[in-house]
């Protein structure tokens, strides 16, 4: 699958696994509003030419939702378990996934508050470009809401390891640019790269 890697990278990125998924009962959207009642289709901003869309987001993806909003970062992740040896080699972790941050961000993850919204997945539909992403062309509204809680909290829980480091473009490039499963969000905040 091709994606646009010189856009702004607010997509979730990664390799759909193979085989038809079944449908989830739910799907959420995370937000820093806890207060929204209904969710309307919009066109979003870093994709002007993309029908309008609730967006959505299925259990497995959802850590990649436990930030601030505007918060750069990138994820990865072994696609299945026959790559795990390797991922954890190629990481130095542990871990079955990996999170980054900036250290400059670390202060704005300790105190945001998250709000997950669970909504009925009838109404949506898988959106391909990524897996584990789903849209909606209609107006829905969320069964409920509630906090993620404490975000790191949440990362060290779901045993997924949460690195802060100075630059997320070491990571990204090695993420875009490996065989694992990824999600790169809001690079534009990202410190500079710095250039060699």
């Amino acid at each position: 699958m091709a994606v646009d890697l010189a856009r702004d990278d607010t997509y979730d990125l990664g390799v759909p696994d193979d085989g038809p998924k079944a449908k989830p009962d739910v799907v959420y959207h995370f937000s820093e509003d806890p207060g929204i009642a209904r969710f309307a289709p919009h066109v979003p901003a870093t994709n002007p030419s993309h029908r309008p869309a609730v967006w959505a987001i299925d259990e497995a993806h959802a850590p990649l939702y436990w930030f601030p909003r505007d918060c750069p970062r990138v994820a990865i992740w072994p696609n299945d378990s026959s790559q795990r040896k390797a991922f954890n080699d190629r990481f130095v972790t542990s871990a079955s996934r990996l999170h980054a941050i900036e250290w400059r961000w670390l202060d704005a993850m300790r105190d945001a508050v998250v709000h997950r919204y669970v909504f009925d997945a009838a109404a949506f539909v898988p959106w391909e470009p990524a897996d584990g992403q789903w849209v909606s062309h209609e107006v829905v509204s969320p069964v409920s809401v509630d906090s993620v809680g404490d975000l790191l909290v949440a990362h060290r829980s779901a045993e997924i390891e949460l690195r802060v480091v100075a630059s997320l473009w070491p990571l990204r490039d090695a993420a875009a640019n490996g065989e694992f499963d990824f999600s790169i969000v809001r690079m534009h905040n990202a410190q500079p790269r710095v250039q060699s």
